[in-house]
Formats: C-alpha cells, structure tokens, sequence
C-alpha cells in the first residue's frame, strides 16, 4: 500500500486515488534480510569444516584417556620390570543429525512472476534456505544438550558432566578426562585479569595447549572491552593530527585479545558465559553427500495442487575430540546492549 499524506504525496482522497491508479512504484530491486544474525562460531565452524561419509556412528574418533606403558627407573646393569598390557584407547562415536528446509513453489505463484517480478519469491526463498539453516545450527551450537535430534552444542560438548554426562558415547564420571574446565565467575565483570586466568587454567587443564577462540555474549563483550579502553595509548606523529587521517583516530577492536586469544563477540552465545575454543578439536562434521544438498523440485499434483517442492538437506554434527582443551565460563556480568 503506497504511504500517502507525507512527503510530495498528497492525503488520502480522490486525488491520492487517481494519482496511485496511474503511476508505477519505483522499486528498488533487491531484497534487504532483516532477520538474521552474524555469528562468528559457525563461520569458524564452516570455514573448517571436516567431511564424513556413512555408516553406523560415522564419526568414530579414537582417544586414549590413560597411560598404555610405564617408565621405569634403572641401573648399569639395565634391567627393567616386566611390562603390563594397559589398555588405554576407546572410541568417541557421534551420529549426524539430519536437518531438512522445505521450499514451496506455487503454480500460479510462477505465472504471476515470470517475466514481471521485481525480486522472483523463488529465489528470495533459496536465498532464505541458506540463512535458515546458519540460523537453526546457531540456536543448536549454544543451546542444545538434549534433543538427540538435533546436534549438541557447545554447552554438551564443553562441559563437566553438569549438562551432559555422556559425550560421544564416553561417561565423564567414570573418564575424567572426557571433562572439560568449568568455571563460575561469581557476578564479576570481564577483565584482562581475570579472563587470563581462565584462559591459563583451560592450557593448564589441556597439558599446556592454549585455546585459540573465544566467544561471548555482545554485552559481556562490551564490559571485557571497557577494561581495555582506559589502557589505549594513542601516538601522534609530529606535524600531523588525527583530523587529517581518513579514518580518524583508531579506537576498539574488533577482536579483544588476551593472552594471544582472540575473544569475539557472538549473538547467540548467553550473556554472562564465555566459552574458551580450541578449532584443533572443535569441528562440523558434514555429510559429503548432505552438505547443503537441494532435491530439486518435485510437482505437488499427486496432492491434488498445482505447484512444485523442494528441500535442502544438511547431515552434520558439532564434535568435540578432546574437552579439556576447551572451557566455559558462566556467571559474567554484562551491559545491557
């Protein structure tokens, strides 16, 4: 409906009639998304995503958790213990969850617009298919622990047993070293200080291997950022000012780094909690012949209506190979955004 009584269009009435009956809308010919949401987790995720193929549990991942041989101590004579057998390898298995976007397309829908459409709905819902999908995995990253469904997010995979007791098929009360670092803040705000200190405990858990990601809420994120602000040192070159440089002064980051770690911002992600990633062990399996995969369009007559259907298919599942390289921290406080 064309908004009149504003602007160079007059009010409501005969005029506003005879002059919309008569004149062509000035489009714009795109489409502007306005429902979704940037989210740095998944771009990691998909930007090294491994493949997976079938079978049963088709991410089978062997760990070993325990020592499988003893060091001993000996003299000039070089004489040693008889040696055990100690088992200590097991599987981590996963089963990929199945998502499914369903894509109408209605008969007369296409007569309408063939020819005359100034954004095809057709592709405006290809469009919205993959956004979907980057949006329904988003929600299931930082969420999910219990529809088996539907992948286990972050809060089943980095954990101590307190949401997820089985992982991959491996008990974490009976094999501790399936549990990742938890910790509780206690209603503090982020600082360099105290997100050191976790990030130190998360190496120390994992033998010393440094998490590489971290991630939190954008209101937990503006506050760690607030202890980084008062530190800026800002340098000026003798004979210019920051009035002449096209960007201005720099201020902020985009990422904020403590101790080598870089901490991003992320929609999804709860306020108040910030999880410690390491992408060496942190991966989305995808189904080589379901990763994003379209049917085609299928004619719906058989359902007595004109039209067509499609789907995209995606085979996928979030696994965590090692859970003590990861952390999660709750109990931030955050502003409010």
């Amino acid at each position: 409906m064309p908004v009149l009584g504003t602007g160079i269009m007059p009010a409501a009435g005969a005029v506003a009639a005879e002059l919309t009956a008569v004149t062509r809308r000035a489009f714009v010919p795109k489409l502007v998304v306005q429902t979704y949401n940037s989210t740095p987790l998944l771009a990691m995720l998909m930007a090294n995503n491994q493949s997976a193929s079938g079978g049963a549990s088709s991410i089978t991942v062997p760990v070993q958790g325990t020592n499988m041989v003893t060091t001993q101590a000996s003299d000039y004579s070089g004489t040693f213990s008889q040696p055990n057998v100690q088992p200590g390898i097991q599987n981590a298995e996963f089963n990929m969850k199945l998502s499914i976007t369903p894509i109408p397309f209605l008969g007369m829908e296409a007569a309408t617009q063939v020819d005359y459409a100034v954004v095809p709905i057709i592709e405006a819902r290809m469009n919205d298919a993959g956004n979907n999908i980057a949006s329904f995995w988003s929600q299931a990253l930082y969420g999910n622990t219990s529809n088996n469904l539907q992948m286990i997010g972050l809060p089943g995979a980095v954990d101590d047993s307190t949401n997820l007791a089985s992982y991959g098929n491996i008990n974490r009360t009976q094999n501790a070293f399936w549990k990742s670092k938890v910790y509780a803040a206690g209603s503090v705000n982020p600082t360099r200080q105290n997100v050191l200190q976790y990030i130190v405990g998360t190496a120390k858990a994992a033998g010393g291997e440094m998490p590489n990601f971290g991630v939190c809420g954008f209101g937990t994120w503006a506050l760690l950022a607030q202890d980084f602000q008062g530190q800026e040192t800002y340098m000026v070159t003798p004979g210019s000012s920051f009035d002449r440089s096209e960007d201005g002064a720099r201020s902020g980051f985009r990422a904020l780094m403590v101790a080598g770690v870089p901490i991003f911002a992320d929609m999804n992600c709860p306020e108040g909690t910030m999880y410690f990633l390491n992408s060496n062990y942190l991966n989305m399996y995808i189904h080589e012949q379901g990763a994003f995969a379209f049917t085609g369009f299928e004619s719906t007559l058989s359902n007595w209506q004109l039209g067509y259907v499609g789907a995209i298919v995606n085979i996928a599942e979030l696994v965590l190979t090692k859970p003590s390289a990861c952390a999660r921290v709750g109990g931030f406080n955050s502003v409010s955004i």
